[in-house]
């Protein structure tokens, strides 16, 4: 009796969290079809808010900068975080002051990273735009990618690299028939990753963008939309933000659990 009573309390427990972790996004999606203006009162189904985006000029500006960066930041961020991952992982001898500097910006406030990084390029007179936006979120996604890598590489056998070696091959062989099938799945989970987070960030890129819309990403749009009251196409256009980062953290997660799906 006392084991029903308890499971019964913790699958309440367990409700009532997911009920306050994804009600208000579940609010949020059936919103964004709501066929009225207003965007709390539903008055029938409807896609027409999604059509509205796709007319709206700042909106496709938006998304296509955000677009830009992201694919920008990701592929030098990948690239150096599994470069650092595996220098950190070969130098174990100096791995722990290694990953603290790497690993800071995960654990500094955007804010003041953003600041930090703020100052940086007005120390150094670069006009602000796009690039330094790009620049920011390499900084920003470069620890994260690492982590990912470096916890492939905490299972990975070196002695594997050693035979490898005995038998004759050389280095890039060994990196091209070895590590990097290895860590594929890793370093595209990573990648994944990082993707995600920079469509989702925003204090960095306000910071760093500039004045002018031509650096504008999707979250700053959203932010200047939302100071005139929160409509349907807000909905609408927080929802396709909203899909695309799950949609992108549910394949890391997959990819960094159990390698390539289909392999």
């Amino acid at each position: 009796m006392a084991d029903r009573s308890t499971q019964r309390l913790m699958l309440l427990i367990i409700a009532a969290v997911f009920a306050f972790l994804y009600l208000p996004i579940s609010v949020l999606f059936a919103l964004s079809f709501n066929e009225g203006g207003l965007p709390t009162a539903w008055t029938g189904f409807s896609v027409k808010w999604y059509g509205e985006l796709l007319a709206n000029n700042d909106i496709l500006q938006a998304a296509f900068n955000t677009l830009i960066v992201a694919v920008a930041s990701t592929i030098v961020a990948t690239l150096l975080g599994t470069l650092l991952a595996i220098g950190v992982e070969i130098r174990r001898r100096n791995g722990r002051f290694l990953e603290t500097i790497i690993f800071a910006p995960m654990i500094i406030p955007d804010i003041v990273l953003a600041i930090a990084l703020l100052s940086f390029f007005s120390m150094l007179d670069v006009r602000m735009g796009l690039h330094t936006i790009i620049v920011s979120h390499v900084v920003f996604n470069l620890a994260f990618v690492c982590s990912v890598v470096r916890a492939r590489l905490k299972t990975f056998d070196w002695s594997i690299v050693e035979a490898s070696a005995d038998l004759g091959a050389t280095t890039v062989t060994t990196l091209r028939r070895i590590v990097i099938p290895v860590l594929t799945p890793a370093v595209v989970a990573g990648a994944l990753l990082a993707f995600t987070l920079s469509v989702d960030e925003f204090i960095i890129a306000f910071f760093t963008a500039g004045a002018g819309r031509e650096s504008i990403t999707l979250p700053m749009q959203i932010f200047a939309m939302i100071r005139f009251g929160v409509t349907p196409e807000i909905n609408a256009l927080s929802t396709i933000v909203m899909t695309i980062s799950v949609i992108a953290l549910a394949l890391s997660q997959r990819l960094n659990r159990g390698g390539i799906p289909g392999q």
